[in-house]
């Protein structure tokens, strides 16, 4: 059986210590892969080898790194049906959207080619007389990523590339779920020409994470996973002063107005809320709908859901996969459950699904659940599965206001045929990011990604702008070259303005 380890300092690495988790694949349940998990120890070496390798990369020059940066993007085009099947085996998604995570991710890593340009400081020649401000921003240091199960190529190349270009070394802790994905990544930037201890692999559980935080060597650190951890995270973290962007959970609505193409906002609702078995922080896991239009919507739904091919990830056709885990998949059926006895009507149920050769899997079938409020478990919780729920509005008053009532504000959009309705929605709601007739309105790399309220700890956004600046520090200059003995002034001894006109 494989064995899946660290990388550190450019090659793979055993641990230091004897645990083990097993890694599944989903769809058949099989037991695939034992992986080490890290210790203390393993995160020292990680970060002494790390910090060692700062020490030149900042040195490299702008063309240098990015000449790294643009091979790394080559192999990663050129290897990317390979890495899918490798997402899909450990994940489950299908081999379709984990080559579109790829894509998503490769927009970073193009973003970041071109950082050269947003390093650029600025410059003010004789701010005063004979004197100039200039400045500039330079690397933190060893930062570090705690990324999800999810997105186990996505998210890593969400942080990663942004870091490294900007001259940091970057140290991953990847999900235990589906680890592999982070190997692959490794060894694509040692093939680039990235030197060794840039990027380094630390397997492992809340051990590591600790580590991480703790550690007095670690500036940064970037996470992506449920609010909970994400609150943990910043806390601990921010208390030994470190940087910290952590994106927490969601919660996220899409309303459908009367006036709406309601086949096109069916066909979105569909694919926002059962893609990738609904494992997205962006998924669209509630549909808000105006009630003159909900019977006609709902029945449209579920029609649609019954359609839905769920199967292996690898399979041809395949829509859907499994969810991540045998727990998952309980914890979403039992929410499901709490929904049909809290009142709320189960339309389409995914529950009890049998895949014909994958009868082991952990599959759970799309679900819409009808006549779903604010106090439904189903609607509290975050399902992070299949479950699409139904929450029926008077008009777009109260979808808004049921969107800002809800804790998180990760993203959210509107299926309208009015700009008016459209504007209104987007000034009105607390959400980080809305779409207008785009149900995941995931921003393009050149802005930042990011939500409000309970889905965001810290400042910073991840990528994009909000990405060189957290991964930089700013340092202003303030320079005076006397040309000859006569011109010396005497220096003043009070703070003023005056003395440097």
């Amino acid at each position: 059986m494989t064995t899946i380890s660290h990388w550190i300092d450019g090659a793979t690495r055993t641990a230091s210590g004897d645990a083990t988790q097993p890694v599944h694949n989903p769809a058949t349940g099989e037991v695939i892969a034992q992986l080490e998990l890290g210790t203390v120890a393993d995160v020292d070496v990680a970060v002494a080898s790390a910090a060692a390798a700062f020490a030149t990369w900042s040195q490299f020059s702008l063309s240098k790194r990015s000449t790294v940066l643009f091979r790394f993007r080559e192999l990663l085009v050129a290897n990317t049906h390979e890495l899918a099947l490798l997402v899909s085996r450990e994940h489950g998604k299908v081999v379709s959207d984990a080559k579109g995570e790829i894509g998503r991710g490769l927009e970073v890593v193009e973003f970041a080619c071109g950082l050269a340009q947003l390093l650029k400081g600025e410059y003010s020649e004789q701010a005063a007389t004979g004197i100039d401000v200039f400045s500039v921003r330079e690397p933190l240091g060893v930062v570090a990523g705690i990324t999800p199960f999810n997105f186990p190529v996505m998210v890593p190349l969400w942080m990663a590339p942004m870091a490294i270009a900007c001259g940091n070394a970057f140290i991953l802790k990847p999900s235990e779920r589906d680890p592999s994905a982070a190997l692959f990544l490794a060894d694509l930037w040692k093939q680039a020409g990235l030197p060794d201890g840039v990027f380094s692999v630390v397997q492992g559980d809340k051990t590591v994470v600790d580590a991480l935080l703790h550690h007095p060597d670690v500036a940064a650190v970037s996470f992506v996973g449920s609010t909970p951890i994400a609150r943990y995270i910043h806390a601990t973290a921010s208390a030994r002063g470190k940087r910290v962007q952590a994106l927490g959970g969601a919660k996220n609505h899409g309303v459908v107005l009367a006036d709406a193409d309601l086949d096109d906002a069916v066909d979105h609702l569909t694919a926002a809320a059962f893609g990738a078995a609904g494992e997205r922080c962006m998924s669209l896991s509630v549909a808000v709908v105006e009630d003159s239009v909900a019977d006609i919507l709902v029945a449209k739904l579920a029609a649609k859901a019954r359609a839905v091919k769920v199967t292996a990830g690898d399979q041809d056709g395949a829509d859907m996969g499994p969810v991540i885990t045998a727990a998952a998949k309980e914890r979403i059926e039992g929410l499901i459950a709490s929904a049909e006895a809290e009142g709320a009507t189960v339309v389409v149920d995914g529950r009890g699904i049998s895949v014909p050769g994958y009868e082991g899997g952990f599959f759970v079938g799309p679900t819409i659940v009808d006549h779903v409020n604010a106090e439904h478990t189903v609607y509290v919780e975050e399902v992070f599965g299949p479950v699409l729920d139904i929450v029926r509005v008077r008009d777009l008053a109260e979808a808004i206001e049921v969107i800002n009532a809800n804790p998180y504000g990760n993203g959210t959009a509107i299926f309208t045929a009015s700009g008016e309705a459209a504007r209104t929605f987007r000034r009105s709601v607390k959400v980080g990011m809305v779409g207008v007739n785009v149900p995941i309105p995931v921003p393009v790399a050149w802005h930042s990604f990011g939500g409000w309220k309970d889905s965001l700890f810290g400042e910073s956004h991840v990528y994009g702008p909000d990405g060189v600046r957290f991964y930089t520090r700013g340092k202003v200059t303030t320079q005076r070259w006397p040309h000859r003995e006569a011109e010396r002034t005497a220096a003043s001894f009070h703070f003023s303005a005056d003395s440097q006109k």
